[in-house]
């Protein structure tokens, strides 16, 4: 239905069977004087779902006034300039002359606009107005926060998880026990210390009884992710398969709580399934992958993650021969570059607050720390794969060299060559061997590996002046 057809049909229901003014249209008999009145209708019908208008030519005792098309023209151009200059940001209003029981009425429509609250221009967001029972009035303060959480202008960390909730509902819903024992706080006695803690770092908003939990408060410090519709999906899945593909699956696990409550549990959980048990003499579980790189990537799935991709979940896939982490969203960086250059993160407030609490690096060093750890193992390098709708890692246990394929060698060069170039130095065969766990009698072999690595464009010479390959020093391909 276009505006025009819900106009007709509003008009008619505030006329019929009782005529009341309705919270999506304004009767007006003439053009007011009150510019600043009639900058806070527009405001209001601007901010109220679905927009609103006014009916000129309708008195307030619902009799009709005939308008000249003089003073159509003076109405319409006075409500545009308001309407463009009057408010926080300028809304293209629309208007048609429409019958209506044989009375020709002037509709002057505001469409709802998609970043909220709009106010007054040259005030702030607490000259905010909106429409209810039919009347414009100022926004409380409340009222604001919400318009501002759930505006489509607004990130998703920001938006409104669940509302009209009480202060006991939310710290039902919400473990803030565990929120300050991450901050190492003691929680506070009273409940009012503890909803303003929560409400600074951007959990919930709210006043008096009257709160919401924002997506940031859910994602993080949901008791169970179940609770809140819009999130539900965002569930982690640890899935475990017999051999090296997917068609029997020995476990799964569909994690409930919030990332940052249940962040360690999943990594136990993660770990305790890729280990191998040791009999030699005592039972206890060997680590096949460092514990390190699967924190890291994990942590990195979570924070950089596309909120806005339905259908592709969080999954840890652990087979016999590889463990994969797959997140919605491809990555923002080059996979090439991602050692090097700083992560670009969409999650920005989620980002931050996963390293505040300790389960991110500072910004840039996870990768590194991953790759690192991965290097002290001397385990293949991980595969960093670029998709249409997500980012794929894919981590291998240890293989002997003479197993590992052409491009696993040559990819394991290039990361040991950049994360070598982080640490402000440059590598050579000397490193190569140790990377690759080669006694110095194997010199060749990893001449050999940095030769193929040269030749795919990912490495180059640091001096040419060197014609020695023993001495030679080599950096990666954008350095």
């Amino acid at each position: 239905m276009n505006w025009k057809d819900k106009a007709l049909d509003i008009l008619k229901e505030s006329l019929t069977p009782i005529p009341h003014e309705l919270s999506e249209m304004d009767w007006k008999s003439n053009l007011s004087t009150k510019t600043d009145r009639l900058a806070q209708h527009i405001c209001a019908f601007s901010n109220h779902q679905g927009g609103g208008m006014f009916a000129y030519g309708v008195n307030d005792d619902a009799t009709f006034t005939v308008l000249t098309k003089e003073e159509i023209e003076k109405i319409v151009k006075h409500m545009g300039n308001i309407a463009h200059n009057n408010l926080s940001q300028a809304v293209d209003i629309d208007h048609a002359v429409l019958e209506y029981n044989g009375h020709p009425v002037l509709f002057v429509y505001v469409p709802e606009q998609r970043e909220k609250p709009i106010f007054l221009r040259g005030k702030d967001y607490h000259e905010s107005y909106c429409r209810a029972n039919g009347q414009t009035r100022k926004m409380s303060e409340l009222q604001v926060r919400n318009m501002i959480a759930t505006s489509q202008g607004l990130s998703f960390e920001e938006r409104i998880a669940k509302r009209d909730l009480t202060r006991n509902e939310v710290l039902q819903l919400l473990n803030f026990r565990k929120f300050f024992e991450l901050l190492d706080k003691d929680t506070p006695k009273s409940v009012d210390s503890i909803m303003h803690r929560m409400a600074d770092y951007g959990f919930c908003i709210g006043e008096e009884d009257n709160w919401s939990i924002t997506n940031l408060g859910a994602i993080l410090f949901a008791n169970n992710l179940n609770d809140f519709e819009g999130i539900s999906n965002r569930k982690v899945i640890v899935r475990k398969y017999v051999g090296t593909n997917n068609r029997n699956t020995l476990r799964e696990q569909f994690g409930q709580y919030g990332y940052a409550v249940g962040f360690e549990g999943l990594i136990d959980f993660i770990m305790k399934n890729i280990s191998t048990e040791s009999i030699e003499v005592k039972r206890k579980d060997v680590a096949e992958y460092p514990q390190i790189a699967i924190r890291e990537f994990t942590a990195n799935a979570l924070v950089h993650q596309d909120f806005g991709i339905s259908g592709i979940n969080l999954t840890i896939e652990i087979f016999s021969n590889r463990v994969v982490i797959t997140n919605p969203g491809a990555p923002l960086n080059d996979v090439n570059r991602l050692i090097d250059l700083p992560p670009n993160s969409r999650n920005e407030k989620l980002a931050e607050l996963m390293f505040l609490l300790g389960f991110c690096e500072r910004r840039g060093s996870g990768i590194d720390r991953a790759v690192a750890a991965i290097e002290d193992m001397h385990l293949p390098a991980a595969r960093i794969a670029k998709e249409e709708m997500c980012t794929r890692v894919t981590l291998f246990p240890h293989k002997e060299l003479n197993d590992m394929t052409k491009e696993e060698k040559i990819e394991a060069c290039y990361q040991h060559a950049c994360l070598v170039n982080e640490d402000g130095m440059s590598m050579n065969n000397q490193s190569v061997r140790e990377r690759f766990n080669l006694k110095k009698t194997q010199s060749s072999v990893a001449s050999r590996i940095i030769a193929d690595t040269q030749e795919a464009g990912l490495i180059k010479a640091a001096n040419t002046d060197i014609v020695s390959k023993k001495f030679m020093t080599y950096v990666p391909y954008y350095a």
